[in-house]
């Protein structure tokens, strides 16, 4: 029997729907973060009264920059999300993209926009 060289329509589309809650799930996230860089979802006063707060102006800084680091990571899971439904259309998901040969289902299910097996992964490390 020949070895498999891509995932049949049916387990894509098993893919498609766990990429697509992940990508729901990421967006909201991302929607989170940014109302609260904005302050969109507050009512306080830190941005009408900056010498009531003088002394925490370095905790939120810090808070905002963390929150700016973490909304970049969201996006780009994000969009990486987005890159695996478009390798899904294409039929060409799941596939290593050093060796040519399929990844474990499993990872994908843990890391649907992979593309490197972990064998793959850890060779690119050393």
């Amino acid at each position: 029997m020949a070895e498999k060289t891509r995932y049949t329509d049916e387990e894509l589309e098993e893919f498609r729907q766990i990429i697509n809650e992940k990508l729901r799930l990421a967006r909201l996230d991302y929607e989170d973060m940014m109302k609260q860089l904005t302050n969109a979802n507050s009512n306080d006063v830190v941005d009408t009264s900056p010498t009531y707060k003088a002394l925490e102006e370095g905790s939120t800084g810090q808070t905002k920059e963390e929150l700016v680091q973490m909304a970049q990571r969201q996006q780009k899971f994000i969009i990486a999300l987005e890159a695996a439904l478009m390798r899904i259309d294409n039929k060409t998901y799941g596939i290593d993209r050093l060796t040519g040969e399929l990844i474990p289902k499993e990872r994908l299910r843990i890391v649907p926009h992979a593309t490197l097996s972990v064998a793959s992964k850890n060779a690119r490390k050393k």
